[in-house]
Parts: structure tokens; sequence; C-alpha cells
């Protein structure tokens, strides 16, 4: 059973989230994708991105923890939810977009190669994926989580093949310059 499998695990997760807000993020993402696009949110955890994209995008948010998924649906009945694993999304919808905000670093190189080519092919003509991560060069464990990091040149080398890359950059959540973001097209 994984971190975020268990309800102590899903509590300590969203206790150590608390007073992060990624609306920079979401206005980042706007100058790439109109509104009332939609939207399929990989790992929307306690649901805080989620609750900002929803009032921009139609949004449909998904998660590898059922927990996650019940907790956040006990205050919005009425939201689209999807049990998803970020590498394989076993879903056969399309999208205008795939969002994720310090998510995909839970996945190993190797599959998080193999989430960006699904990605691909569930996005709609001209669609776009918009994702973060945590900069650096290195892979740690915590808690029993995989946290792999990674510098632009590596993200650049990886999707620039697969995707036009309309933005790779470097920003600030904790301290300076320890985040990337990279907002790609479907070639």
């Amino acid at each position: 059973m994984g971190f975020f499998d268990t309800e102590k695990g899903v509590e300590q997760y969203i206790t150590m989230a608390e007073g992060y807000d990624d609306t920079e993020l979401v206005k980042i993402l706007q100058k790439y994708l109109p509104e009332n696009s939609t939207v399929l949110e990989l790992g929307i955890g306690p649901g805080k991105d989620m609750d900002i994209l929803k009032k921009l995008y139609a949004v449909t948010g998904s998660d590898n923890s059922q927990v996650f998924l019940d907790k956040y649906k006990e205050n919005h009945q009425d939201d689209d939810l999807l049990l998803l694993d970020a590498v394989t999304i076993q879903t056969d919808r399309k999208f205008d977009c795939i969002y994720s905000n310090k998510v995909l670093h839970h996945l190993t190189k190797e599959d998080l190669t193999k989430s960006f080519q699904r990605q691909k092919e569930m996005l709609n003509p001209n669609g776009i994926t918009f994702h973060s991560f945590w900069k650096g060069n290195k892979i740690e464990e915590m808690e029993g989580l995989l946290f792999t990091y990674y510098e632009t040149d590596d993200l650049r080398k990886m999707l620039e093949s697969n995707f036009e890359i309309l933005a790779l950059e470097t920003y600030t959540e904790m301290e300076k310059d320890d985040s990337i973001y990279v907002a790609l097209r479907t070639r």
C-alpha cells in the first residue's frame, strides 16, 4: 500500500501542502489555453489546483489515490473525477489540455517518457500539456515516494522530438528557482 493510499498519508500531505497556492501557474497556463477548454488534471491531491482551474476551464480531475478522490468528492459531489495512473492514463476521453503540478516527478524517467507519449495520444488537435517539476539533478525517496528532479536541458531533450515546446522555464515555489514548468503543444 502506497503513501497516498492511506488516510494517514493523505492527511500528512494535506498538512504539508497547507499555504501553497498555485494561482500563478494557472495564470501562466492561461497564456496558452483559452477559457472553457477541457482539462484533465493528473494527480489532484487535495484539489487546490482543480478548484482554481474550474473557474476557467471544464476540468476532469484524476488521481491514483482513491483516498484523495473520495476526500475531494465529499465537498464536490458533481465534479468529474477519474481514478487514473499517470503513466497509462486508462481512459478513452480526449482533452484540450493535460495539467499537473508536481505530480509527474513521482515517476521514473522511463515512466515519464511513457506518460508523455500517452498524453500526446489523448490530446485534441493543437492540445497542450502543462506540468511542473522540482528542479535539480537527483533522485530520492521519502516515505516510500519517489522524487525525480529535472534540469531544463533534460526535459528539453526528452520532449522536443514529440512536442513543440511553448515554454520551459524555471520559477520559485519554496526556494529561488527550485521549480520548472513546461508548456507543450502536440506536433
